[in-house]
């Protein structure tokens, strides 16, 4: 059963979201920007910084990390288990898979002082770093030397819908509010370049996740659907889906890809460890973690204030705040 939901009721839970991080500590006077009150950006680079009292850095025994939840998180819990034995060996600590089955769970995770090292997805990256404290500081890379990927939407071959325009008076899948493949970023294109407008042009339904609105359209369950072409390609080479039966009726640019990083208040000393960590992961040491992230081999150095300055801006097109009150 693929799980639907309306517009008006994904955007509520995201706003119930947001209400949910508000903290009761004396806030700091400080520079903040789009930052929640509890963190604070003396040096204006948009992420929170460290804590001024190391009585308040954490120092934990058991790492957990987690991967952006755009598929079955079991699947991904295998897949990283190359990379965690790797994490644990460079710090010196137990790592463990926390398995998240939506960004929401996710963004709470680490606001909650409960997820310590983290891959969220290009949409929810702002939020993450405005509401839950994250500090991303790596993302993946090609051999190419690229990196990135590109959102399509997607129909069945064979379907009568051959272009966006084609979308009016349909239903679209999308995957979730915080997605920007899956939502943020169809949304703006559809209203800036083929003038549509969700619940006024089409009907626009919540699958979830990329892969339940990819398998919605396979299956017929969706007439169309917006979808990260990452995850597309992950499941062909898999055998989830056969290629070619899904036609691509619109590929965006390239977007930055799920970004790697930290919770705000960890000790330093085992952040340079983490990083250490992501620098030194050889791709090529597992078949399975290779194949999954075909043409990876590398994890790349990324400033949030500049290589999400194009996903901010098309949360600004979409009336997107982090204001997490």
């Amino acid at each position: 059963m693929i799980a639907k939901m309306k517009l008006g009721a994904a955007i509520s839970a995201a706003v119930i979201l947001c209400a949910s991080f508000v903290t009761q500590a004396v806030a700091e006077d400080c520079h903040r920007g789009t930052l929640d009150e509890a963190y604070c950006d003396r040096n204006l680079d948009q992420v929170a910084d460290l804590p001024l009292d190391p009585k308040d850095w954490v120092d934990p025994k058991t790492i957990i990390f987690t991967y952006t939840p755009v598929e079955d998180p079991a699947v991904y819990a295998n897949v990283w288990k190359p990379f965690t034995d790797h994490l644990e060996k460079m710090t010196d600590r137990k790592v463990v898979f926390f398995p998240v089955e939506s960004n929401a769970a996710q963004l709470e995770a680490m606001r909650s002082g409960r997820l310590h090292v983290a891959g969220f997805n290009t949409g929810s990256n702002p939020i993450a770093v405005s509401c839950a404290g994250f500090v991303p500081f790596g993302m993946m890379a090609y051999d190419d030397g690229k990196f990135g990927y590109e959102m399509e939407i997607i129909v069945k071959k064979g379907s009568d819908i051959t272009s966006p325009a084609d979308i009016a008076g349909r239903t679209m899948a999308f995957t979730s509010p915080t997605s920007n493949s899956g939502f943020k970023a169809p949304s703006a294109i559809l209203k800036g370049e083929f003038g549509l407008l969700a619940d006024k042009d089409f009907t626009p339904t919540f699958s979830g996740k990329h892969d339940n609105s990819i398998l919605g359209v396979y299956n017929g369950d969706y007439e169309v659907a917006a979808i990260a072409n990452s995850v597309r390609q992950r499941m062909e080479r898999r055998g989830v889906i056969e290629k070619d039966v899904l036609q691509i009726v619109y590929k965006s640019a390239t977007f930055p890809t799920t970004g790697y990083g930290h919770a705000h208040n960890l000790h330093p000393e085992l952040v340079a460890k983490i990083k250490s960590a992501f620098w030194s992961f050889d791709f090529e040491s597992d078949a399975t973690f290779k194949k999954e992230f075909a043409k990876a081999d590398r994890f790349i150095g990324i400033r949030h204030k500049n290589d999400w300055a194009v996903i901010r801006g098309i949360d600004t097109a979409n009336g997107v705040s982090y204001d997490c009150k």
